[in-house]
């Protein structure tokens, strides 16, 4: 049955359709409905697919049929397999068929010459990228630019731990500016609304959103230069309090939402309301910029070592997810992603829990028009372990402020080139 998924993963290949991309707009049906021999069978990933009644030695004839393709044949004997598209009828040669009916597993990575290796999870974010460029809706946005947009494609989900070691899924086929996300992270945590903060020390990505010209355009012609008004830090340490400007001292205004999701991993891990969230439409017309990742979840998980004691109860790990509205792939994606499993890194030692995972939910996921050719040269590179997560400084249990960017050491951070990028503004 292996055979016949490679099969169908090669026809969907040879006009240029992506079978990943159509693979995953139809997640929420079955993408290729098979009959072998009157059985039928579902097809939605083609590294596995399942015959129901178990018997996969007969000789069985097959059809299928997805995004505008069908093929027909008889999978024990391959020679003859015809299969017929939507332009053009062909004939696979033999050569081709027994190619294609090698067992996926059989091409797949391995490691110590017999298991398959797990792969690589930054595939997850390229496989996003070439769909958008492939699929994408070509639509105008608030920059002016231009994207190719698509709506709500499936999660993208990273490990934060690797063997017991905590691991940061920091892309590798570009280099991601790291101190730059270390110190924006820590600038939301502390609640500071100011970009100048971030401009002094060297990180200059708030600077278009804070300068005169942009403040005025939005309205905010009483700000002075870098106040972007309430935004994420301000929503998460004071969600409620009113507004006045960047300088003022806000302590104990507002709810402490991150002192919150602290609060009650501590006490009741089991809460289904562990929620932190910049998204507050009250304030939204004071923002320079509304917040494009708006909320995450908290969850901890209780995972049981096999033969582990039924009696004791394991260390929890704690698990993100992140819904973000509006998903800049090329230059705003790899940030968040490193931005949240930080912040992940973060509560779990504040907690004295074991990091999980981050999932990344996203919205509007697009390119910009003047990132799509750097994008293709990024799509061509492989990508290379995820480094690893060392905090200094920072026992567990500690308190989730005063951390600085020297508490946090990157191990084995190994990518490729920096790929310059415009940020839209």
């Amino acid at each position: 049955m292996a055979g016949l998924c490679g099969f169908i993963r090669w026809m969907f290949s040879q006009d240029g359709t992506s079978f990943d991309a159509l693979r995953r707009r139809q997640l929420a049906r079955p993408l290729l409905d098979l009959h072998l021999s009157g059985s039928p069978i579902l097809v939605s990933n083609t590294h596995q697919c399942t015959h129901f009644n178990g018997n996969a030695s007969r000789r069985v004839a097959f059809s299928a049929r997805g995004g505008g393709h069908s093929i027909r044949g008889d999978i024990s004997n391959p020679p003859r397999l015809d299969f017929h598209r939507s332009r053009r009828n062909a004939v696979m040669a033999p050569a081709a068929v027994e190619s294609a009916t090698m067992s996926s597993t059989e091409n797949a990575p391995r490691q110590n010459g017999s298991v398959p290796a797990k792969r690589h999870e930054e595939y997850q974010y390229l496989d996003l990228v070439r769909e958008i460029l492939e699929e994408g809706e070509h639509r105008p946005d608030r920059t002016g630019t231009g994207t190719y947009s698509i709506f709500a494609p499936a999660p993208l989900k990273f490990s934060l731990n690797k063997d017991g070691e905590p691991l940061l899924p920091l892309l590798t086929t570009k280099r991601v500016f790291l101190r730059a996300v270390i110190a924006e992270l820590l600038w939301f945590v502390e609640g500071n609304t100011s970009s100048l903060a971030l401009s002094e020390a060297g990180v200059k990505i708030w600077d278009g959103n804070g300068s005169r010209e942009f403040l005025d355009s939005v309205g905010l012609t009483h700000r002075e230069i870098g106040d972007l008004g309430p935004v994420y830090g301000f929503q998460w340490r004071h969600f409620g309090a009113e507004y006045v400007d960047s300088k003022m001292d806000y302590t104990g205004q507002g709810v402490d939402q991150l002192a919150e999701v602290i609060h009650k991993l501590k006490t009741n891990p089991y809460d289904r309301r562990i929620l932190l969230s910049a998204w507050n439409p009250a304030d939204l017309k004071k923002m320079a910029l509304p917040p494009c990742h708006m909320f995450a979840q908290f969850y901890v998980s209780y995972p049981r070592a096999r033969g582990a004691s039924t009696q004791e109860k394991p260390k929890g790990h704690l698990h993100c997810q992140l819904y973000q509205r509006s998903c800049d792939m090329g230059l705003g994606v790899p940030f968040n992603i490193a931005s949240y499993a930080l912040l992940t890194h973060m509560i779990a030692r504040a907690c004295d829990l074991v990091p999980g995972s981050l999932t990344h939910v996203m919205g509007d996921a697009h390119v910009y028009a003047d990132h799509v050719d750097a994008l293709k040269v990024q799509l061509e590179r492989e990508p290379r372990d995820f480094p690893l997560l060392e905090i200094n400084n920072r026992d567990a249990g500690c308190s989730i402020d005063g951390w600085k960017v020297e508490d946090f050491v990157v191990k084995g951070y190994d990518p490729h080139k920096t790929i310059a990028m415009k940020m839209s503004v």
